[in-house]
């Protein structure tokens, strides 16, 4: 079973912005996901094949994947272009970057037992690369000022000798971020100065941190909570959505804009915390815990054939077509024909809708719809 540091990178930007969180999820036993294992699957298949590109001795891991299919390798092959892409645009600044593949990153200069594993790092003069694969759909992950990330290059910085010993050999003034979702369509970058990452370890890493460490510091509720072990039982997280209880929701007419624009923003995070309060309770109801007033049911259920090939000929026999032909989707299409020759075949029949309208805060980086009053003044 692989080791994980207790202030991991990936959670940093849990406990960076809750410290005492660290020490109160230390005892609450890992779960594990198909999801999960499906991204580590996909990680490997991606190792693989950035590897083999460079010419390394690399062994196959498909056979051994649990979940290996063709859309996981059409996104490991898209991260391995887009590594040898940013390796090739990277020989403008020097004539021999290095390539270094599931690195591990020690960062303990600034977080106690820091370490994690870099997925991709290209260093070259001036500027160092640090590629992250997310194989997930859930989230949207974005490159600025990600914390995760930051670890990494830190981590990287500081095992590569950039810090000290290899700065005649690789002068890096910038580090590039870059997370590559392509299940999301999503590839994000962000590049920080050398010396503002530093600045940043130094003034905000490390001392929270070490509050983190030692179990210090103010507990703190917000979206960093998404994937903290103890959400559904934190009282932080209970009293910070309880506050949207001040309204009166049987009145929402009464509500004005200020109020309104208030509960937009907590709106999702409330009831995302309702649904991890309503799961946990089941899960120790169903182990024995009684919650006043409430019990375990059983919930509605639909009919199902006990034997689908014996429905059919039954079927057929009556004189029936006991089967509907419906056209594929275009991700399931996608997936049948390979991206590939699905953009040979039908590129040309495909279109995209506009989206359904959708709030968001001015945060967002897609541009504002025109409103129906900007219309009218427009006419």
């Amino acid at each position: 079973m692989a080791k994980h540091a207790f202030l991991s990178a990936s959670a940093s930007s849990r406990w960076l912005a809750c410290p005492p969180s660290a020490r109160l999820c230390e005892d609450v036993p890992d779960t594990s996901s198909t999801y999960a294992q499906e991204g580590t699957d996909c990680h490997a298949l991606c190792a693989f094949l950035v590897e083999k590109a460079l010419g390394r001795d690399v062994q196959n891991p498909t056979p051994g994947l649990t979940y290996y299919n063709a859309e996981m390798q059409d996104c490991a092959d898209e991260y391995c272009a887009y590594v040898l892409e940013q390796l090739e645009a990277s020989k403008q600044y020097c004539p021999d970057p290095r390539v270094f593949i599931e690195q591990r990153l020690d960062f303990s200069r600034w977080v106690e037992n820091g370490f994690g594993t870099g997925d991709c790092i290209i260093l070259a003069d001036q500027v160092m690369q640090i590629i992250d694969y997310k194989h997930g759909v859930g989230v949207l992950v974005d490159a600025e000022h990600n914390s995760q990330l930051m670890c990494y290059a830190l981590g990287a910085l500081d095992a590569l000798g950039a810090l000290d010993t290899f700065d005649d050999l690789y002068d890096i003034e910038h580090v590039t971020l870059t997370i590559f979702q392509p299940r999301r369509g999503n590839l994000s970058s962000w590049t920080i100065s050398k010396e503002k990452l530093l600045r940043w370890a130094d003034t905000v890493l490390a001392p929270t941190a070490k509050l983190a460490y030692e179990g210090k510091g103010e507990f703190a509720a917000g979206k960093h909570c998404q994937f903290c072990k103890v959400k559904a039982t934190c009282r932080k997280r209970a009293e910070y959505n309880l506050e949207l209880a001040k309204y009166d929701f049987a009145m929402p007419d009464t509500l004005d804009e200020v109020e309104i624009a208030a509960i937009l923003g907590r709106i999702d995070q409330l009831m995302a915390w309702g649904g991890d309060v309503k799961d946990y309770a089941l899960s120790q109801a169903q182990a024995g815990t009684h919650f006043e007033g409430w019990k375990v049911v059983e919930g509605r259920s639909n009919r199902k054939y006990t034997d689908e090939d014996a429905v059919a000929e039954a079927v057929q026999k009556a004189g029936f077509d006991p089967y509907e032909q419906k056209l594929l989707g275009v991700t399931a299409m996608s997936k049948r024909l390979g991206k590939k020759q699905f953009e040979e075949l039908l590129g040309g029949l495909v279109y995209k809708p506009p989206g359904k309208p959708t709030l968001v805060p001015d945060s967002d980086k897609r541009p504002a719809m025109n409103s129906a009053a900007d219309d009218f003044n427009e006419n």
